[in-house]
């Protein structure tokens, strides 16, 4: 069984929560007038998505909740909850048992809950349309409408079987698919009104802007020439400023560490002069005393020989004097004497200029004579001067071994000192060489750098900035091309480059400048009919898609709905004659559509704008198609529907429920008081149909007749208690007929 349990508190009547046991076969409700059972019937259609309260027997909403009364309040909200088991699986959801509740408040609000999630209205009707199941069909049977199908219009009569025959979901699908498709057309329609209208305005734009599409390609060639022109002159003061920075900054690194080499050889240097020992100052003091003696020897050696030179031409000369140059030479015989046994080396000079004093007196005239009688005392003493000479010459070399001796004990010293000096030396050499290299590299750079302030300002004369040319790249890619380009190539190929843009800048000049509003006119305008063009191939692609679909749905649904008609008819005589004992019966497909056409006085012609809509107008006529009812009762010439009786027609449309039923067994069915016009016969034989039905199909019954009541396996009984509200009493017949 499919059919659980029904659930209502606060629903019209039920004030109190009470739950139905639905799970039976059949299923009776019963009670007298005014109890309130129909409002079982009005829960079940409420619950599978009705939103007319006057189909629900209420004027509005709100009276739907239990309005009250002297001995209990109304209440604030209405609740109905129905249950079914769906371990065979029906339904398209992976739950043993699904719930479908529905909550309505007297501010209007209004909730679905499916398994107490909440949904929409619309995810109700598509879930029980799957499953067909419906509010507006024959599922349910309300009470005074036992002849709902005969009283109902041929349209509506066919969306009662497609409901039943499980096609409603295709026909849900198909409506909207056309709304979809109708919206489409509209809007391809408009669509291309737009593109109509914007078509000889835009021809107008373009032929506005043609005249500048020269302008825009002088322009644009100006703007490579001066990207390459200019663009490749600042890479090459570029690439050059880097590789004289990069020589700045690698000089401005040597100097640095090469001065702090320089100060540790100063300090070497220092340390080693420092160093300098005791037997150096005993050195400079033999120097000294060497030196004074060769002094001494070289001015003795000079005069001795004028003395030598003077004698020699005195003795030429005359004879007279030789007494006087014999007391001369005994003088200074004496004086050598005496500065030879003195060994202090002033006193031996001034002796020696007393020597040379009387030497010069005695070569003056008056003192000639004497000189040459002193001749032999001069030779004499000039034997003992170098006799003196030599003393000298040995007194030199003793020092000079001295001398040599304290070198030797300084040699140790004297290398270190002078490869000290020697180190250092070279390092300041190698700094000052340094530098040299950053001045030159200083000087290098202000000069790249004033060749990029004129460039800057050449540019800025025709409105560009340095930074509007391509970003930097890296430095050795901008080196390699500096390079490999070569000054003079740069220079000849500059020179075209220059003329050609001169010439560009005058042509533009001529042309003038561009109308911007015109061009961002012509620019939109061509972007919107662009987009209305990509719009309308977007919007036809999904045109046809929508008509294969709807195409689709339609050979489907014509399919599965003329089938159905031939089996429903079969079982429509069958029952029809099992009812009347005899007679004839059918179901006839009429296109109400071609009628309604004929009436409004439309042909075939067709206008050019309907003709966009013809295959719209051909889908909508299928769903215009509708039922009509031919009925042949026994013993009896039946015109038309009109003039059957009230117990006829109930009988007519129980025969095509059941024929419905037998076709495509629903779930269940809701029967209020739908036997209410038969007699005891009748009802006993839709008793018997129901009995056999209910083998794949629950019923539920709400009835005051007693052949029905004999046919349910559940019978509850409705009785309007003091307070107003509606009480259940249940009954299972099998069990106590059995007991």
């Amino acid at each position: 069984m499919l059919l659980k349990r029904l659930e209502l508190q606060g629903f019209k009547s039920f004030a109190d929560k009470t739950n139905l046991d639905l799970s039976a076969n059949i299923v009776a409700v019963v009670g007298p007038n005014g109890s309130g059972k129909s409002n079982v019937t009005d829960a079940i259609r409420w619950l599978l998505g009705e939103r007319d309260a006057r189909n629900l027997r209420g004027g509005k909403v709100e009276d739907l909740i239990f309005a009250g009364n002297d001995k209990k309040p109304r209440l604030g909200l209405a609740q109905a909850t129905l249950y079914f088991d769906n371990s065979s699986g029906f339904f398209p959801v992976d739950f043993t048992e699904v719930s479908i509740s529905r909550r309505v408040s007297r501010d209007g609000e209004s909730q679905f809950f499916l398994n107490k999630a909440e949904v929409r209205l619309k995810d109700v009707i598509d879930f029980f349309a799957k499953s067909k199941l419906g509010a507006r069909g024959l599922t349910i049977i309300t009470q005074g409408s036992s002849d709902v199908f005969i009283k109902s219009t041929p349209i509506e009569r066919r969306e009662m079987i497609e409901e039943i025959l499980g096609l409603k979901e295709y026909q849900i699908r198909k409506a909207d698919a056309l709304r979809k498709l109708k919206a489409t057309s509209a809007n391809l329609a408009q669509v291309g009104a737009s593109l109509d209208e914007l078509k000889p305005h835009l021809r107008f734009l373009k032929k506005q802007v043609s005249r500048y599409q020269d302008r825009d390609a002088l322009a644009k060639e100006l703007r490579s020439l001066e990207n390459n022109f200019y663009g490749r002159r600042l890479k090459s003061l570029s690439a050059e400023a880097i590789t004289h920075k990069t020589e700045l900054e690698r000089s401005s690194g040597q100097i640095a560490v090469q001065e702090k080499v320089c100060a540790g050889l100063e300090a070497e240097f220092k340390k080693v002069k420092d160093s300098e020992p005791a037997a150096a100052d005993e050195y400079r003091r033999i120097e000294s005393e060497k030196n004074s003696f060769l002094d001494a020897r070289a001015a003795l050696q000079k005069e001795f020989g004028k003395l030598e030179a003077r004698l020699e031409f005195e003795a030429r000369s005359s004879t007279t004097q030789s007494a006087d140059l014999t007391r001369l030479v005994s003088e200074i015989k004496e004086i050598a004497v005496s500065a030879a046994a003195d060994g202090d080396l002033a006193s031996m000079r001034s002796k020696i200029s007393t020597i040379i004093a009387k030497i010069e007196d005695a070569v003056s005239p008056k003192t000639l004579p004497e000189a040459w009688e002193k001749k032999d005392e001069l030779k004499k003493l000039n034997a003992e001067i170098l006799e003196k000479l030599k003393a000298i010459d040995e007194s030199i070399q003793k020092l000079s071994g001295a001398e040599e001796e304290v070198r030797s004990s300084l040699g140790s010293f004297n290398k270190n000192f002078s490869a000290a000096y020697e180190l250092l030396e070279n390092g300041k050499r190698k700094l000052a060489s340094l530098n040299d290299e950053r001045n030159r590299a200083q000087f290098a750079i202000e000069r790249v750098e004033t060749r990029l302030q004129d460039l800057r300002e050449e540019l800025s004369q025709i409105g560009r900035t340095s930074e509007s040319f391509a970003g930097p790249q890296n430095s050795e890619d901008l080196l390699s091309e500096a390079l490999s380009a070569g000054e003079a190539g740069l220079a000849k190929e500059g020179d075209d480059m220059m003329r050609r843009m001169f010439k560009l800048r005058g042509d533009l000049a001529s042309i003038g400048e561009v109308d911007e509003s015109l061009m961002k006119e012509a620019r939109e305008t061509e972007e919107r009919f662009n987009f209305l063009t990509a719009q309308t191939s977007d919007l036809e692609t999904a045109s046809g898609d929508l008509k294969i679909l709807i195409k689709d749905l339609d050979e489907k649904l014509h399919r599965e709905f003329t089938d159905a008609i031939v089996k429903i008819n079969a079982e429509f005589e069958k029952l029809m004659k099992l009812m009347f004992g005899g007679g004839k019966a059918r179901l006839v497909v009429k296109n109400l559509a071609d009628e309604k056409a004929v009436v409004d006085g439309e042909t075939d012609e067709k206008t050019a704008d309907a003709a966009e809509f013809a295959e719209i107008h051909e889908a909508e006529d299928d769903m215009m198609k509708g039922i009509e009812i031919e009925v042949g009762l026994p013993r009896k010439r039946v015109t038309g529907l009109e003039v059957l009786s009230g117990g006829e027609r109930t009988l007519v449309s129980i025969a095509v429920i059941f024929a419905l039923v037998s076709v495509s067994p629903p779930p269940f069915l809701v029967l209020d008081e739908v036997d209410a016009a038969l007699d005891e016969g009748n009802a006993r034989r839709c008793a018997q149909i129901l009995k056999e039905f209910a083998k794949q199909t629950q019923f539920i019954l709400i009835t005051h007749n007693r052949a029905t009541m004999e046919a349910a396996d559940v019978l509850y009984g409705v009785t309007m208690g003091d307070n107003g509200t509606s009480r259940i009493l249940s009954l299972k017949l099998a069990s106590d007929i059995a007991s």
